[in-house]
């Protein structure tokens, strides 16, 4: 008996190899990505699969620099909380207070504002330097409050108003913090221009996000930080006012007689 008496046999193309993954078939199919903004691309790519109906039981994910790209950020951002944490740790053991180091760490989100809103305007991809330009940034923008808030802690204790003493550490920290800011800036701006050569990819977001961060953090360290500090110091100083006026009152109060006995 021939096979051709009991099957149809024809020739058609099949695949020179099956790959199979937990037992189930697989395939890779592997693209170079043209530009610089793999998230861009990523996403893209994201959207179009989504789109695609594809049979039952197949499923497609993208790994690559796509996944290692998810998969640093991920870790990052765990960094960036770790560093945020171990600051206020500092902070508190140094100021010896909670609500100060507070205030100093709300320099932070506004340093992150500017340092995305420098990526819009220059239009430089959110990838993993930029990233680690944000987690720079941490240690960065709370040096300038630290150093301004402790001159107004030390004008304090040598007597000063709370309000004095804010315009004076204003006054002699104003330049400093400028000058420290204006360096680093100046400094970094050849590799934000993209000068560097071809490790431009890496050093201009990374530079990018660092000048961002430091140009709107300086300006609300300056301005905000000392107002927060103005307002929580004074509102401290009028309750303990308020409780010392409210002891005066029961000291001073005469003493009830005792009823006679019988």
């Amino acid at each position: 008996m021939k096979l051709g008496d009991i099957a149809t046999v024809k020739l058609v193309d099949g695949p020179v190899s099956m790959t199979r993954i937990d037992g189930q078939r697989a395939a890779t199919i592997t693209a170079k990505p043209t530009g610089d903004n793999t998230g861009a691309v990523s996403q893209d790519l994201t959207s179009k699969l989504d789109a695609l109906k594809l049979p039952a039981g197949a499923t497609a994910e993208i790994g690559g620099v796509t996944s290692d790209q998810d998969s640093a950020f991920k870790n990052l951002g765990l960094a960036m909380l770790a560093a945020i944490a171990i600051v206020f740790m500092l902070l508190v053991a140094t100021f010896r207070s909670l609500v100060q180091p507070l205030i100093l760490l709300v320099s932070i989100p506004f340093a992150a504002t500017g340092a995305i809103g420098l990526l819009i305007l220059t239009g430089t991809p959110m990838g993993v330097p930029a990233m680690i330009g944000m987690l720079m940034l941490i240690g960065i923008v709370v040096t300038n409050a630290i150093v301004l808030i402790d001159l107004i802690n030390q004008y304090r204790r040598q007597g000063y108003a709370t309000v004095d003493a804010v315009i004076e550490g204003g006054r002699h920290r104003l330049r400093p913090i400028l000058m420290t800011a204006l360096a680093t800036i100046f400094a970094l701006l050849p590799m934000a221009l993209g000068v560097t050569g071809e490790g431009g990819f890496i050093a201009q977001p990374l530079a990018v996000v660092v000048i961002g961060g430091l140009i709107t953090s300086t300006l609300l360290t300056l301005l905000l930080v000392p107002t927060l500090y103005t307002m929580l110091e004074l509102r401290k100083e009028r309750r303990a006012k308020k409780r010392a006026l409210k002891r005066e009152k029961k000291a001073e109060a005469p003493a009830q007689p005792e009823p006679a006995g019988v």
